[in-house]
C-alpha cells in the first residue's frame, strides 16, 4: 500500500523526486516500528497509541522537533490516502499534534557583501568560472531552488525578452525576471566553445557533458561565499534566503516576493519579515535620538 501512496504522490500529486524519497524513508521507519510495536503487520490495527510510541522513539534519537513534524506530516498524509481509498475505516493520526518547533530565521548575506562580492569575480576563457558565476548570479538574481536550476532547459531561457521559465513544486511553471548581468553571462557561457558543442536541452553541465547534480552546486556555492563568511550553511538556499530578504528591505511587496519564490501561501513567505525587522530595529537604533 505504501508504494500505491508514492505512485499517487507521484503522478497525482506530482511532488519532486526528493519529497517522494523523503515519504518513502519516513514510512518505511513508522512501518517497520508498528509491525514490532502492534505484533501486527495489518495497517488497520495501527492506532493513535503506535504513533505517540513513535514520535516518543524519535524523541529520543537527537532529531530536531523539526525533523520530526516532517515525519509526522507524512504520517498524516498518508492515512489520508488510506481514508479516501477506502483501506481502513478510522484515521489513527486525527488526533496527533506537532511538536512545538522553535522558529529559526533564515540566514542571508549583506546587500554590500554579494556587490563586492560579483565585484571581485574575474571572469576568464575556462567553462568551469564562466559557469559558476553564472549560478551565482541565477541563486541571488532570481532566487530560484537548486532543483529548478539544475532543471532549468535552454529552451526556457529567454535571452530577449529577460525572463526565464522555471519548474518548481508540484510542477507549477513560473516566469522570472533576469537582469542584464544573467542575460551578458548567460551568452558568454552558453556560447562557449565546449558548452556550445552540447546537444543537452538543459544549461547548466558538468564538465563530461551530463545534466548538473545538486552536490556539484553546492561546491561551486561553497567555493564562491567562502570568502565572505566563515560557515557551514554555504547551501545555495543562503542565496535564495539573500534575494528575499533584500528585495523585502528594499521596500518589496510580500505578494510579489511570494510569487518570485514560487511560495503556495503568504505564510511561507511571512518568515523573511522577521530579518526586515531586525533591520528596521537596528535603522532605529541608529537614527532616533531617543533610541539608546
Amino acid at each position: 500500500m505504501k508504494d500505491k501512496f508514492l505512485r499517487h504522490l507521484k503522478f497525482e500529486k506530482r511532488v519532486s523526486d526528493n519529497t517522494i524519497k523523503s515519504y518513502d524513508n519516513d514510512l518505511s521507519q513508522f512501518l517497520t516500528f508498528s509491525e514490532k510495536y502492534e505484533n501486527n503487520r495489518k495497517l488497520s490495527s495501527i492506532d493513535n497509541k503506535t504513533i505517540r510510541a513513535w514520535i516518543i522513539e524519535l524523541s529520543t534519537k537527537n532529531l530536531s522537533n523539526k525533523s520530526i513534524n516532517r515525519k509526522i506530516a507524512s504520517i498524516k498524509s498518508f492515512f489520508k490516502f488510506l481514508i479516501k481509498r477506502q483501506i481502513i475505516k478510522k484515521n489513527p493520526s486525527t488526533l496527533v499534534k506537532s511538536l512545538k518547533a522553535k522558529q529559526t530565521l533564515p540566514l542571508f548575506l549583506k546587500e554590500k557583501d554579494l556587490v563586492g562580492l560579483f565585484k571581485t569575480i574575474n571572469l576568464s576563457n575556462t567553462l568551469d568560472e564562466t559557469r559558476s558565476d553564472l549560478i551565482l548570479e541565477l541563486l541571488y538574481g532570481t532566487g530560484i531552488r537548486i532543483n529548478e536550476l539544475i532543471n532549468l532547459k535552454s529552451k526556457n531561457l529567454d535571452l530577449i525578452r529577460n525572463e526565464i521559465k522555471v519548474l518548481g513544486k508540484r510542477n507549477k511553471e513560473r516566469i522570472l525576471p533576469i537582469n542584464q548581468n544573467i542575460v551578458s553571462k548567460a551568452k558568454l557561457y552558453l556560447n562557449h566553445k565546449k558548452r556550445k558543442s552540447s546537444k543537452s536541452e538543459f544549461v547548466f553541465l558538468t564538465d563530461k557533458g551530463n545534466k548538473l547534480y545538486p552536490m556539484m552546486v553546492y561546491r561551486i556555492v561553497k567555493k564562491c561565499l567562502s570568502s565572505l563568511i566563515n560557515s557551514e550553511k554555504y547551501n545555495p538556499h543562503l542565496l535564495r534566503h539573500s534575494f528575499a530578504t533584500h528585495i523585502l528591505n528594499k521596500g518589496g511587496d510580500l505578494n510579489a516576493i511570494k510569487d518570485l519564490l514560487g511560495h503556495e501561501s503568504l505564510a511561507a513567505t511571512q518568515i523573511y519579515t522577521h530579518n526586515s525587522i531586525e533591520k528596521l530595529k537596528e535603522t532605529h537604533k541608529k537614527s532616533h535620538p531617543r533610541a539608546n
